[in-house]
């Protein structure tokens, strides 16, 4: 039962340790602290989030986090061992950095380029063995990227080249990968396409994968854990759900024009409600029109009390909207675009 219990433990061991750092750079006749007093820990066969504001220090951790440039003080430690005692070359085969930086060589295929990888085992004149070969190949599958193999890097879309850096810090066979705004160039359907790669790359090869992004959305839906950094606030850590119920998200994004969604957990855009209507009805339906309304400064819903009430239900018939007024008084709306037309006109009079 000892042993069993040790086992665990070890399992839970993070692959990250940061204890009391403090991040920065040196400015004229001073030194500029960026943030301080940081205590976390990164877990392996996770996709941990760090959101942000501009200019907050984000690139800048995650900098001093990849041994680009020094900490000012506190401690990481890497596998259990402080990130100082590596050196390039054993670093090299521990931690993979993939930067924000458009990829723009000319006359290299992908496969040429994800081979780059390998270069932390192959020596001075980096020459590829069969192993490594298959190494490259592997990386281009998980990435799904093997059709792209024999393509030139030039020729590549910004998400093609995207995944085509993540197959090159898969083939360096690192456990842990950081990444700068991978998501950044793309359009809305690639962003979710590299988040859910990198999730299922963390799953599926137990790589331990931390990433900055300003995609906040998508980072709530996919991200196993969140670290928010904030200028008066630090660094705050959690699973989304723990940040939502504690209120740190509310409180970290609380700002004019959005507000947190603690039941959906996630940020939407506020709105200023100048008129109330009762809205009855469920489903789709219901939350469309609740949305539309909303959108249009009316607060609507079931425990509304007002004169015009808006029935998004079966009873209203198919695919139709009906307001029921006082008095009696019905008005018929065969979607969501007329129901507006004809709340607007109702609250006018």
């Amino acid at each position: 039962m000892e042993a069993s219990t040790g086992n665990k433990r070890k399992l839970q061991e993070p692959t990250i340790h940061i204890e009391r750092l403090s991040i920065g750079y040196p400015g004229k006749g001073s030194v500029k602290v960026v943030a301080s007093g940081i205590n976390a820990d990164i877990a392996g066969g996770e996709l941990t989030c760090l959101l942000g504001a501009n200019g907050v220090g984000k690139s800048t951790l995650l900098r001093t986090l990849s041994a680009f440039q020094p900490k000012l003080s506190g401690r990481i430690y890497l596998l259990g061992r402080e990130i100082e005692s590596y050196s390039d070359k054993q670093l090299s085969r521990v931690l993979g950095v993939v930067l924000t930086d458009k990829c723009d060589l000319r006359n290299m295929t992908v496969t040429e380029l994800v081979g780059l990888g390998r270069s932390p085992y192959t020596g001075f004149w980096g020459l590829l063995s069969k192993a490594d070969k298959e190494v490259v190949a592997r990386a281009l599958t998980l990435t799904g990227i093997s059709h792209l193999a024999r393509r030139m890097v030039h020729t590549l879309s910004d998400g093609e080249r995207q995944k085509m850096m993540i197959a090159k810090a898969l083939a360096q066979e690192t456990p842990v990968i950081f990444l700068d705004e991978p998501t950044a160039f793309l359009d809305y359907p690639s962003k979710v396409e590299m988040m859910q790669l990198l999730l299922r790359l963390s799953r599926q090869a137990g790589k331990t994968i931390f990433l900055s992004t300003h995609d906040l959305e998508l980072a709530l839906q996919i991200a196993d854990k969140l670290w928010l950094m904030s200028a008066t606030q630090g660094v705050t850590v959690g699973t989304p759900e723990d940040l939502s119920l504690s209120g740190a998200l509310g409180r970290f994004f609380a700002r004019k024009g959005i507000e947190f969604d603690t039941e959906a957990g996630l940020f939407r855009v506020s709105a200023t409600c100048k008129a109330r209507v009762k809205l009855i009805g469920e489903g789709v339906r219901y939350a469309m029109a609740c949305k539309a309304l909303r959108r249009n400064g009316i607060l609507a819903g079931r425990d509304i009390e007002a004169d015009c009430c808006v029935d998004a239900g079966a009873s209203s018939g198919a695919g139709a909207f009906l307001l029921r007024l006082p008095g009696g008084t019905t008005k018929r709306a065969a979607d969501i675009g007329e129901m507006l037309a004809l709340v607007r006109e109702v609250l006018k009079a």
